[in-house]
């Protein structure tokens, strides 16, 4: 069996942060980075690094895509779709920060309310749909909307300044207006009003991504890159589908994905417990879940690969030192004059090396 771990994130973006590098438990990780085979390409977006494993581009319709992964989902899924996931406009020390669904703590019945009211007050646009508290999409009436359509992905904004993301993708006027609209009724919506009393953060605008149209067939997408994808995430359970690739939840820990992989098979799990902390500079939590990370995944994957119950093992990582992908086999582990390094020294080796 071959086995991929997609992990956005994996390195913390500060090499000097002691406070996080300092006597983090990563030995089994450290030994892997170490021991494997490392190809850097530029850093991209998660989506966009996940796209690529299914033989699909940067600029995918990720909304249609993540549409087909969605557990409930409208049954005609035809016409032009965009994420439009409620998120959290603030200024802080001058600057226009986004936060998103894991700071806003939406509650399914919030989602409902807000949603029919863009559906009453504005129609022309298309109709919205909420198929979770914190994943909201547009099914577009007005194709002018996608004109120049540049909107990155939520993953790249979240927890950052976004001003000059705005000035920079905002170019088509209609995309500009209706996001004005959305603004100004989410901002005017008694919800919000009571939300501000609570002391909770005001969902008082949406981000607009991933734009387009489900493909009719394959086209440039490969088949049967994978026999199976282990995933929370929508997104990855739409390319899944789209592919052919059979669908499984993510588990809590490797042993269900050796125990349930046929031999021969070639899967891909997604590990996006890192994304969180890095996008809101948590080092603490980064430090707690990576470290979660080494005794569900790296050691027992390290384990099963000295054992043969893998061929071979490949982590991935969208970072911002670039897109990193290790690769490993069963020989590769016994060269043992790769030292394993600090993920400190690693940080600042690709910070370095990818100025």
């Amino acid at each position: 069996m071959q086995l991929t771990l997609l992990i956005p994130e994996l390195i913390w973006p500060e090499p000097g942060d002691q406070a996080t590098f300092d006597n983090l438990a990563t030995a089994e990780l450290n030994t892997l980075i170490a021991r494997s085979r490392l190809t850097c390409r530029p850093p991209q977006s998660f989506e966009a690094t996940l796209s690529d494993h299914f033989g699909l581009p940067d600029g995918a319709p990720y909304a249609a895509f993540r549409l087909r992964g969605e557990p409930q989902r409208p049954e005609a899924v035809d016409g032009f779709w965009i994420a439009c996931d409620p998120v959290h406009l603030r200024f802080h020390q001058e600057h226009l920060i986004l936060a998103e669904m894991s700071h806003l703590g939406i509650s399914w019945e919030e989602a409902q309310v807000l949603v029919a009211a863009l559906n009453s007050h504005l129609p022309e646009i298309g109709r919205f749909h909420a198929l979770s508290a914190d994943r909201w999409y547009l099914q577009v009436t007005d194709t002018v909307l996608l004109d120049d359509f540049e909107m990155p992905p939520l993953s790249l904004v979240a927890g950052r300044r976004i001003e000059r993301v705005l000035a920079e993708s905002l170019q088509s006027q209609a995309l500009r207006q209706c996001l004005n609209e959305i603004q100004m009724l989410l901002h005017a919506h008694p919800l919000n009003r009571q939300r501000e009393k609570e002391g909770r953060m005001i969902i008082n605008s949406v981000w607009l991504w991933g734009a387009g149209p489900l493909p009719r067939g394959l086209k440039n997408a490969q088949k049967n890159l994978f026999d199976g994808v282990w995933s929370a995430n929508p997104l990855a359970l739409g390319l899944a589908a789209f592919t052919g690739a059979a669908r499984h939840a993510r588990p809590q820990e490797a042993a269900a994905v050796l125990a349930q992989s046929p031999p021969g098979s070639k899967q891909l799990v997604i590990l996006e417990d890192l994304l969180n902390p890095v996008h809101y500079e948590n080092g603490e939590d980064y430090r707690q879940k990576i470290m979660a990370l080494e005794r569900a995944w790296f050691a027992p994957l390290k384990s099963a690969l000295a054992a043969e119950k893998i061929t071979q093992l490949r982590i991935e990582a969208c970072t911002a030192y670039a897109t990193l992908s290790w690769t490993c086999q069963r020989h590769d582990l016994w060269k043992f004059w790769r030292q394993p390094h600090s993920l400190a020294d690693v940080a600042q080796k690709l910070a370095q090396e990818n100025p």
